[in-house]
């Protein structure tokens, strides 16, 4: 769901995650057989509750809008896979080896200070982006 969210210029109202959800299931009618608005609420709701969506009130109705970016989102789960490493040395080694040579490039710009960090998009209704967001996975 965060990635239909990411993908939205504007905040969505659940039915429309929904839809988006089928256009992306490949059913051609804009809501998956198998997945209730229900459903979609629930998931909706833990991902608030994470801080990883804000929600704000629109007349009868809630928008939700992504309160991380997707690259945060990426880095916060990788540091998290390395921290369940018991040896991040070796970890980080194997990463390095799989990684691109432009990637690698782009990692020794960034560690010799070429690089600044990309700026967060600015901040969205609902609550604060966590310094940390974990694994469960809201990507879907």
């Amino acid at each position: 769901m965060l990635q239909v969210l990411w993908d939205r210029p504007a905040p969505a109202a659940a039915r429309d995650v929904l839809a988006a959800l089928g256009e992306r299931d490949g059913t051609g009618d804009g809501a998956p057989r198998e997945l209730a608005i229900t459903t979609v609420l629930t998931v909706l709701d833990r991902l608030r509750r994470k801080g990883l969506v804000g929600r704000e009130r629109s007349g009868r109705a809630h928008l939700y809008q992504a309160s991380v970016s997707r690259e945060a989102y990426v880095a916060d789960l990788m540091l998290e896979a390395l921290g369940q490493a018991p040896d991040r040395s070796a970890a980080l080694t194997r990463f390095l080896g799989s990684v691109t040579p432009d990637d690698t490039d782009h990692l020794r710009r960034a560690l010799g200070g070429e690089l600044t960090p990309a700026p967060e998009p600015p901040a969205q209704a609902g609550p604060a982006a966590p310094a940390a967001a974990g694994p469960g996975g809201p990507g879907d």
